[in-house]
């Protein structure tokens, strides 16, 4: 790909669940989509996360092929969406896209800015509008969920996950211990209360509840005790694995308005 500004390519940072929602949402309205990650992603929700191709070179995400690109120059939107490892954003500058959206997820302020592009957009809290970025797109689930922000902040993370079937912290599977994980299921398998999911240097890491084994953070990935590292959904749905989720396309959804918005008038106003 040649350096030159093209109106109709996006750069996204992070290829978690909630970014892939966007990117999906992008490439469905046909954008060129390069998504920004880190070497090593600490993503749970692998079977929906652009992410994955890191790891596995290329996948398949619904109907959406992800491929790993060795650098800038290798760059082929031909091929779906393209994910380069670029931690730092330095292929932003080089590649000057229309519009770039924070999806780390970081719920703190990083070094996106509004000088990356003509719209720079961030979801989750961390950033104010319009200091920090044109707009924000709310994450939390509820009646502002995916709604555009051109002013204030999205609302503070709790650090509770949604409640699904009356249950909240009991879906999570946190690290016993610093390590990394050696899985014994799969995502996508059905596992009742006090199943092994793995474990974590010789520790045991057991369901709470029973459900579908929905995210399991790569076997590679080294992991501090707490930290989350899985989740189970209580729904008997194990399609749901793999596909972009609710909440990813409300988040996606309110992107997509906000690109749409600004090609139409220039502004988010």
């Amino acid at each position: 790909m040649t350096a030159g500004k093209t109106r109709r390519t996006v750069i996204v940072r992070g290829g978690g669940d909630l970014a892939t929602g966007i990117i999906y949402r992008l490439w469905r309205s046909c954008f060129d989509v390069l998504c920004l990650e880190i070497p090593r992603p600490t993503v749970v929700r692998r079977s929906v996360a652009a992410a994955r191709a890191v790891y596995d070179g290329d996948c398949r995400i619904e109907d959406m092929h992800v491929c790993l690109a060795g650098g800038p120059d290798q760059i082929d939107f031909s091929k779906g969406i393209n994910v380069l490892i670029d931690p730092d954003g330095n292929s932003i500058a080089l590649l000057r896209p229309f519009a770039v959206i924070d999806a780390m997820m970081s719920k703190r302020k990083t070094s996106t800015n509004k000088n990356m592009a003509d719209l720079v957009l961030a979801i989750g809290p961390g950033f104010s509008a319009p200091e920090d970025v044109h707009g924000i797109i709310e994450t939390k689930r509820g009646h502002s969920l995916g709604r555009l922000f051109t002013k204030g902040s999205a609302e503070t993370n709790t650090g509770i996950p949604g409640e699904v079937m009356g249950y909240t912290c009991e879906r999570l599977l946190r690290s016993p211990s610093d390590g990394c994980l050696s899985p014994v299921v799969s995502i996508g398998e059905r596992v009742k209360a006090g199943d092994l999911i793995g474990s974590v240097n010789g520790i045991p890491v057991k369901a709470q509840i029973r459900g579908v084994v929905r995210g399991l953070i790569h076997p590679s990935v080294l992991v501090r005790e707490g930290s989350k590292i899985g989740d189970v959904d209580p729904r008997n749905e194990p399609e749901n694995c793999f596909m972009v989720s609710d909440k990813a396309l409300a988040v996606g959804g309110g992107v997509l308005e906000a690109m749409l918005r600004f090609e139409a008038r220039g502004s988010l106003d």
